[in-house]
């Protein structure tokens, strides 16, 4: 049982650092166009609302998923705003906006 417990909590540490290759992505493509700012956002208010419960939890699994989710997906919203374009109003979208 402490073995599947270790494993746990190195999986809920690891999890979040999969939203690296997306931010390398949009920095590469300089193009955060395809991805939906109301689903980041969306996604972001909820981590944040969970944070308290995580970091305040016994659990350590769940605060290491907690911790190292709200710095890397904070990351994913960084970048997404600064290159999606729509956002910026400088995109070509069909208003020209």
């Amino acid at each position: 049982m402490k073995f599947l417990m270790c494993l746990s909590a190195w999986a809920g540490a690891i999890l979040p650092l999969f939203n690296i290759p997306l931010i390398m992505r949009i920095i590469k493509r300089k193009s955060a166009d395809d991805i939906s700012l109301v689903w980041v956002f969306g996604v972001w208010v909820c981590i944040l609302l969970m944070s308290p419960a995580a970091l305040t939890s016994k659990d350590f699994a769940f605060r290491a998923f907690g911790l190292t989710n709200v710095v890397f997906f904070t990351g994913v919203v960084f970048v997404t705003v600064k290159y999606h374009h729509k956002f910026r109003g400088t995109g070509n979208g069909p208003r020209g906006t």
